[in-house]
């Protein structure tokens, strides 16, 4: 299974802005973005654009920046935004609800595990279910009515009690959660409004579109 295998911490300092790839960590004192507001490598610290960005390198970190949020690799990624074209609707809202739905996006988003590369790694070690049916590909789509449960077998399984933990709750309406039964239930594909990823998706569909 392909994944990002780049320092987490390097990737939030290279875009200037915390992308919460480490669960709790960054939120508290430890952060490296914290600790480093300034890009990486031995110049970051004195590092200074002294132009004006071009419109292609505006494109390419929106780009980057959001495939580092969901942790996908370039070629999975370009499916996405085909998919994304040949849809009916804003191209740019339906690439993020495609990205929102993947199924280890949800998980996270429901608060079963404490960041975005955690939930992969449960999902690919069968952790959930899908309307039943034991589903390890993190980047499953799933849909209105589906209902994911924790397996019985991992209903204690400590990353998920500590995530729950840890987690206020989700407060999305698009998802149904009950941390007591170990279910999330997909109400709704979620509005552009109801997605919080900080990221220009325009930029990005127009990088593709070059």
């Amino acid at each position: 299974m392909a994944r990002q295998t780049e320092a987490t911490c390097r990737i939030c300092r290279r875009e200037g802005q915390k992308l919460y790839l480490k669960g709790q960590r960054c939120y508290g004192p430890k952060c490296a973005f914290q600790k480093k507001p300034y890009l990486p490598g031995q110049f970051g610290d004195s590092f200074r654009r002294r132009r004006r960005p071009s419109d292609y390198a505006i494109q390419l970190r929106e780009k980057q920046k959001l495939r580092s949020i969901y942790g996908i690799l370039e070629k999975p990624f370009r499916r996405y935004i085909r998919a994304a074209e040949r849809s009916s609707g804003v191209a740019g809202e339906v690439l993020l609800q495609l990205l929102e739905t993947r199924l280890d996006n949800v998980v996270w988003r429901a608060g079963f595990a404490a960041s975005r590369p955690a939930a992969r790694q449960l999902v690919g070690h069968r952790h959930f279910a899908v309307n039943g049916r034991v589903v390890n590909i993190p980047s499953f789509r799933v849909r209105p009515g589906d209902v994911i449960t924790v397996r019985e077998g991992s209903r204690d399984s400590q990353p998920i009690v500590q995530a729950l933990a840890a987690s206020s709750g989700s407060n999305l309406s698009w998802l149904q959660v009950a941390p007591e039964q170990r279910t999330i239930t997909v109400v709704a594909v979620p509005t552009r409004e109801e997605i919080d990823t900080e990221v220009q998706e325009q930029q990005v569909i127009e990088f593709y579109s070059r």
